[in-house]
């Protein structure tokens, strides 16, 4: 029966659920289509080719069971589908969401080379842990044994609460510490809900919640909340901060009023969602309503800067990004979804100058044409700049995307000791996942780089383990020594 309802990839095409109309969408920020009716999904699901060595499996950070979970919805075992799906991710289904599938597990799906459109396997994995919240079949954060001992997680992004869900499960008391109001980092405040709608974030909190996670909010660690401090107070330590510095734009002008910050724009944006009071907001300075907005970066945070500024009612909005299309880091998809929604990519272009108005405001963009040379250190052929001249672009507002490095440690946590990369990430022994202080380990973006929500809870997965042994072990060295 099962073989019979799989292999369909010849006579069934590809079938995404439907987006809704661009000029809709546009106008809220709702996830911009549903997901599958249960017979969409198996029959999607269907497609699989079931082949021998999952090259969807591989290139997923998580290593999850796709072929399997796939084969289970085909036949309509959903419960044991999300079974399957929840045993290798903590957030399965804002993975199903978020992850640049296109680069992933669907880009590397056999079917897709042979020419017949890879699997869906992110609109499938939304679906099944969707219907698993709805079905009741979620089961609640089960505590371990209580071992006695105490874990403090720094940052309450996907690495450190996928940190805290597997060493609460393990027994240990697990305390979570976050700059922000609410949990969840990028999720809950850098990520658009046209992408994430934010209910699938604060569920998954309310669960680490019940499960007895204690979160303490607005906590400045390092300053009000001092780093020695939270090592007395615990056992074993995670510095799982993310990455927040933004990189910035040296050309004349760029201190003119109205050029702004992705994450500063991203977090106003969605806090007006939650209902909060948002002065930077209401008074203009982060709402692109009524203006000729110009976004500068090519990365996923770039496209959710454009299509967040279409909703909010935009006159234009342009994005400038120094490489081709075809060379850029964010998904494709983000960049078609955009474009449907009127937005203008200004490819090989980059900003020379800033004009601002007698009022201190950006008014204007001087961009110079940017062609390929030689391949960088990263494999990617680099910008230079064009002969052929530039252009000016009307600007009222200014987003600065072009990524995030890592905030100034060790002296941010006054914590001289603690090791870090020339890059200014934290150094760590890759095989104990610990920093260069005992008992202080680290996970996600802040060893990384800035990187994927997928690798965040794979780290976040993989260092719970190497935290568990070390304080299992440090447990039995006390008791022999008693």
């Amino acid at each position: 029966m099962a073989d019979r309802r799989m292999l369909k990839f010849v006579d069934l095409g590809q079938a995404y659920p439907a987006k809704r109309p661009a000029e809709l969408r546009a106008e809220d920020f709702r996830e911009i289509a549903d997901r599958y009716a249960v017979a969409d999904a198996a029959a999607q699901s269907g497609r699989c080719s079931q082949c021998g060595v999952p090259y969807c499996a591989v290139h997923c950070p998580l290593h999850n069971h796709i072929p399997d979970w796939l084969r289970l919805t085909a036949e309509g075992r959903l419960r044991e589908a999300y079974q399957l799906s929840n045993a290798t991710s903590t957030m399965p289904e804002i993975c199903g969401r978020i992850c640049p599938q296109d680069r992933l597990c669907e880009g590397n799906c056999v079917i897709e080379f042979s020419g017949h459109g890879a699997v869906t396997i992110g609109s499938v994995e939304k679906f099944i842990t969707d219907t698993a919240w709805e079905q009741g079949w979620v089961e609640p954060l089960r505590p371990g044994h209580p071992t006695g001992q105490s874990v403090g997680v720094i940052g309450a992004g996907p690495a450190g609460l996928t940190a805290a869900e597997y060493l609460r499960a393990a027994g240990h008391d697990v305390h979570v510490y976050d700059r922000h109001d609410r949990a969840g980092g990028l999720l809950t405040y850098g990520i658009p809900g046209f992408k994430l709608e934010k209910e699938i974030v604060t569920r998954r909190v309310a669960r680490l919640e019940e499960g007895g996670v204690v979160f303490h909010l607005c906590a400045d660690v390092g300053g009000a909340l001092p780093f020695a401090e939270l090592r007395a107070r615990h056992d074993a330590l995670l510095i799982a901060t993310g990455v927040y510095k933004a990189r910035g734009v040296t050309a004349p002008g760029a201190g003119a009023t109205g050029i702004v910050e992705a994450l500063d724009y991203l977090i106003a944006s969605n806090r007006k969602g939650f209902g909060d009071r948002v002065p930077a907001f209401d008074n203009g300075t982060l709402n692109a309503q009524g203006k000729h907005v110009v976004v500068i970066g090519g990365g996923d945070t770039a496209m959710d800067c454009v299509r967040t500024a279409v909703r909010q009612g935009a006159k234009s909005v342009q994005c400038l990004y120094r490489r081709d299309r075809a060379n850029m880091p964010g998904s494709q998809r983000e960049v078609a979804h955009a474009e449907e929604e009127g937005v203008e990519f200004l490819w090989l272009s980059a900003p020379e100058a800033f004009e601002a108005a007698e009022n201190g405001w950006v008014s204007g963009v001087h961009a110079t044409r940017m062609r390929l040379g030689a391949a960088d250190a990263s494999g990617r052929r680099a910008p230079e700049p064009d002969a052929e001249g530039g252009f000016r672009l009307d600007a009222d507002l200014v987003i600065k995307a072009l990524g995030f490095d890592p905030e100034e440690l060790p002296a941010m946590f006054a914590t001289p000791e603690l090791g870090v990369t020339r890059w200014g990430t934290l150094r760590i022994d890759h095989q104990s996942m610990m920093t260069s202080l005992d008992g202080i380990f680290a996970a996600g973006d802040i060893v990384r780089g800035a990187s994927l929500v997928v690798w965040a809870i794979r780290d976040g997965r993989d260092v719970a383990e190497k935290m568990h042994a070390w304080l299992k072990a440090r447990a039995t060295q006390g008791r022999k020594a008693a």
